[in-house]
């Protein structure tokens, strides 16, 4: 049975800079996201790896603008990372804790996907007992202070959380419980990302039936603002769209295994994927037209 041992020193309940700065952290993977979670940890002094093997050039151009160093694949990050990060699509979270796990890791691993919590608990049974850290990213990419935090659970969630001591852009905070930031992460999205999808399937029904600007209208009259944020739903959400028929379905599966109705998730999932071939057209954002167009292609008009 293996020991949660790293290869490089870790540090205690209270690091002290000099211990903290011996770590070294890896990185699977930098999309935006990770990219600057990664950008967080080289301000605060940490050396960050991530492995370009089989990745895109734009994950690679985000990598080096954040000041990540190649490693060159797995097997070395897993010798030289003391702590190793997953951030990645919620459906790919398995298979990346897999991959680091066949490697032999014995140091922190960090689960930062939006997974549900029998998900997590599944990546921890993975590791040796005390390895496993659960993560939910809260808010957007921390390209600023203030919009976004991590929260963390697990028995060493106090130790990655000092990571962040110096940044001044990611807010960490720890929960009690093995996969509590992921059902944090989970109710969370349910309702922000859950609402979006539900805001723009019931603008798509009012357009298949011919009744789209008469709902428009009404939302100025009795939902003011509403119209406005289905306006700019596309173009927040659309490029990211695919990522997030994977998240829907595993809040789907949380609320089924709380007892609690799942079914409206696993429709989101449906409006999430019908929305996948916007992704990348964050250069280009896609407008609610153009949204309505992908939603409404299948739609049977309904009998008025």
């Amino acid at each position: 049975v293996l020991e949660c041992l790293s290869p490089l020193p870790l540090f205690t309940n209270s690091p002290t800079r000099s211990a903290m700065s011996q770590t070294v952290v890896g990185l699977l993977h930098p999309g935006n996201m990770g990219a600057e979670v990664g950008r967080c940890l080289v301000s605060s002094g940490f050396r960050v790896l991530w492995v370009a093997e089989g990745r895109s050039p734009e994950s690679a151009a985000r990598a080096v603008c954040a000041g990540l160093e190649d490693i060159g694949d797995i097997p070395s990050m897993v010798k030289a990372a003391g702590v190793i990060w997953s951030i990645c699509p919620p459906d790919s979270a398995l298979d990346v804790a897999r991959d680091v796990q066949r490697h032999g890791f014995t140091g922190l691993y960090v689960d930062a996907n939006a997974v549900a919590p029998s998900t997590a608990e599944r990546i921890a049974a993975l590791f040796p007992e005390g390895c496993y850290i659960d993560g939910g990213i809260v808010g957007p990419p921390p390209v600023k202070s203030g919009t976004t935090r991590l929260y963390l659970s697990g028995p060493k969630a106090g130790e990655v959380s000092a990571l962040f001591s110096s940044s001044c852009k990611l807010q960490a905070l720890c929960l009690e419980g093995i996969s509590a930031a992921s059902a944090l992460k989970m109710a969370y999205a349910s309702w922000t990302k859950g609402s979006t999808a539900l805001l723009l399937n019931a603008r798509a029904l009012a357009e298949s039936a011919g009744v789209g600007s008469a709902l428009e209208a009404e939302w100025e009259l009795s939902q003011r603002g509403l119209a406005q944020r289905c306006a700019q739903a596309p173009a927040g959400n659309g490029p990211k769209a695919w990522r997030f028929v994977g998240e829907m379905s595993e809040i789907a599966k949380t609320f089924d295994e709380a007892g609690l109705p799942g079914d409206f998730h696993r429709g989101a999932a449906e409006v999430y994927g019908r929305l996948a071939p916007l992704r990348g057209r964050e250069t280009n954002p896609p407008n609610l037209e153009e949204a309505l167009t992908l939603l409404t292609r299948l739609a049977k008009k309904p009998r008025l």
